[in-house]
């Protein structure tokens, strides 16, 4: 099997190369990776004492960011080195202050995976969730350098599990331990004689809650916002949109919409746009308007939408209607807002709790969406109270991060 993954990866590499120029995404990525081992040879000292990171995307990164940041705190005597393979996460942390060195992650060859361990020399490796590349694996074990898996979630039916699995199930005892999401995890590890684990939770709950300790004041959301109702839609696709469109153009007047798109392009933007019977406005546009006398307003840009749930009455995260993947669902719920999602969300733990507990809700088309909307707006008591138990859900499963901390020994 190892010989068919390591023919596989080589044809990946060329692959990707060859579909760059027709890709902007996979462009980045390449042009990106062919950079890393110059900025590593550059910054890496014999000397050093390196911890490495690796989170697959932005979604991993923002799940390890609180035990990131306490290692950065506590071993401030060490290099660290933050790795990304999807330009979505890299091109947005790039110059995160959890990290000294940031680049993209080599594809995962023999070589590569030789020549990247042999100029980083990791004291601590720390993996997040599931993007789990064998020859790295096998060259941390191979010179016994430390590495742990964090946030895992497993599945029955991923390779692990699976008869001829092996090769694949095999370089997880790379890993020293194991903290994973749920006891379901666990158990699926037990199963194939790896014990090293802790159900230590899901370490985004550490991160969310940390929320709370943030400025999250923004002047213009609260001139627009006027005291109003205000749903706050994030991280919306074309699906979503359709669902949000139809309620916004019927809306009374005294109710306030706050749209944070996924895809921030401006012809994406604009088809939303024109749709709109409600006197809309960008947040690029905002200059000095009086952003009170809109209704609706879309957000064009990035890295506030955690902020501007602090400011909703109701909120909608995008995803689960199409087939893209439920986003961010804990970042509202922190604020104790109730939540609405579309209906494909069998891949998120967190949001089947939410549903269970009615603070969540999940719609499947305008009719739907509308209903609950509608109770949620007019029924002050029921909206507050399906908000409280998402805050109460959150707070109840924070302290991953201290689990985490207490087990590293550097």
């Amino acid at each position: 099997m190892g010989i068919f993954y390591n023919i596989g990866i080589h044809l990946l590499q060329l692959g990707l190369k060859f579909i760059a120029p027709f890709n902007d995404k996979i462009k980045l990525g390449v042009e990106g990776r062919s950079q890393s081992f110059q900025i590593l040879e550059n910054s890496v000292q014999e000397a050093d004492n390196c911890i490495w990171f690796h989170c697959a995307s932005l979604g991993e990164f923002e799940q390890g960011l609180p035990v990131f940041q306490e290692i950065r705190k506590q071993y401030k005597d060490h290099k660290i080195v933050l790795t990304f393979f999807s330009p979505s996460g890299y091109e947005i942390r790039k110059n995160t202050p959890v990290a000294d060195i940031v680049c993209y992650l080599p594809i995962d060859t023999k070589a590569n995976t030789k020549r990247f361990l042999d100029i980083v020399k990791p004291k601590l490796t720390i993996f997040v969730k599931y993007d789990i590349w064998p020859n790295y694996l096998s060259e941390l074990k191979k010179h016994q350098y430390r590495a742990i898996l964090i946030s895992a979630l497993f599945r029955k039916n991923q390779s692990y599990f699976k008869p001829l699995g092996g090769f694949m199930r095999d370089k997880l005892f790379a890993f020293e331990h194991i903290f994973t999401q749920d006891l379901k995890s666990k158990e699926l590890l037990e199963q194939i004689d790896y014990h090293n684990t802790t159900v230590s939770g899901d370490t985004r709950f550490d991160r969310v809650f940390n929320q709370l300790n943030q400025d999250n004041e923004l002047d213009f959301i609260k001139t627009f916002k006027n005291d109003s109702l205000c749903l706050v839609a994030g991280s919306t696709w074309s699906e979503d949109e359709k669902i949000l469109v139809d309620y916004i153009n019927k809306a009374p007047d005294t109710q306030k919409f706050i749209i944070a798109p996924h895809n921030i392009k401006t012809n994406q933007i604009q088809k939303f746009r024109q749709q709109l019977i409600k006197k809309n406005i960008l947040f690029s546009e905002k200059g000095s308007q009086d952003l009170s006398n809109y209704s609706v307003l879309i957000i064009d840009t990035i890295g506030i939408l955690s902020k501007i749930y602090s400011y909703a009455d109701i909120a909608y995260v995008g995803g689960a209607i199409g087939t893209t993947g439920l986003h961010n669902t804990l970042e509202p719920a922190v604020f104790g807002v109730p939540i609405i999602i579309g209906n494909h969300y069998d891949k998120f733990p967190e949001a089947k709790i939410m549903i269970e507990i009615d603070g969540m809700f999940s719609v499947k088309d305008s009719e739907s969406f509308t209903l609950i909307t509608n109770k949620l707006m007019n029924n002050q008591v029921f909206r507050e109270e399906s908000g409280r138990k998402n805050y109460n859900f959150i707070e109840k499963n924070t302290g991953s991060v201290i689990q985490i901390m207490d087990y590293l020994r550097i």
